[in-house]
């Protein structure tokens, strides 16, 4: 028998890389030491592998896992992680969007200039004398603002508060004793009541009267006779020097 031909069955296989996984048991028979004979194997050692295979099951998980993954990661697709940034960043370009489309809308809805210098109304009380009373228009409604004479004051603060029908002490309506700032509305239907030019009937308080219905308001703008409820309404305003105040 010619030991020099190798059958092709035992020629040894090797990986694509070049060396063989294989580890060849040894043989005595020199030109027989390179081939492997089938299902020959020394007692208690393991039996050879067929073929290239990588020697640890942890080769077998890097050669199965992309590049760049974690050990372990085999079973991971590498699109999920494009795909979930895609999506964030259309998100985040669609708000975008929607802010952008929805900004002229909502600024739309904000108050115009002119409705915003009318929020507040400056009165320079410097022209006005003892006794007298003017008008000023704030958020399109009458405001009376009445210098009012030390006589006045007296008769508003001597009123017993069981006479009154809405009962409010003349200390509280007032921010300083001679200056009365009211709403010029009646409280009944929203009439303006008489009573800020000299020639105009005042009533049987000396304040003001709304002849729709017969309503009679005192020094202190509370009602006193008549069908309206409640007093004359006090606006929001403060004094920004001694002479001048600003109504809301």
């Amino acid at each position: 028998m010619d030991t020099s031909r190798k059958h092709p069955l035992y020629a040894p296989l090797a990986p694509p890389g070049g060396s063989s996984g294989l580890r060849m048991p040894a043989t005595g028979g020199g030109a027989a030491s390179g081939c492997f004979r089938q299902g020959v194997a020394s007692a208690g050692s393991r039996a050879p592998r067929l073929g290239w295979a990588p020697e640890r099951d942890d080769e077998m998980a890097d050669q199965m896992a992309p590049a760049g993954a974690p050990h372990g990661a085999a079973g991971e697709a590498p699109g999920e992680t494009r795909r979930d940034f895609l999506k964030l960043t259309t998100g985040a370009f669609a708000a975008v969007g929607v802010g952008v489309m929805a900004w002229p809308f909502i600024h739309s809805m904000n108050p115009a200039r002119d409705v915003l210098a009318l929020a507040s109304t400056e009165v320079d009380l410097s022209p006005i004398q003892a006794g007298q009373s003017v008008t000023v228009v704030w958020r399109g409604k009458p405001v009376f603002v009445r210098h009012r004479t030390a006589e006045e004051i007296q008769q508003a603060r001597a009123t017993p508060l069981s006479e009154l029908k809405d009962p409010q002490p003349d200390q509280g309506r007032v921010q300083r004793d001679q200056w009365l700032v009211v709403l010029g509305v009646c409280t009944h239907l929203g009439c303006v009541p008489l009573g800020q030019k000299p020639t105009d009937a005042r009533g049987n308080y000396g304040g003001w009267f709304c002849p729709c219905h017969g309503s009679h308001y005192d020094t202190s703008g509370r009602i006193r006779l008549g069908p309206a409820p409640t007093n004359l309404a006090i606006p929001e305003y403060s004094f920004t020097s001694d002479t001048q105040i600003r109504i809301g």
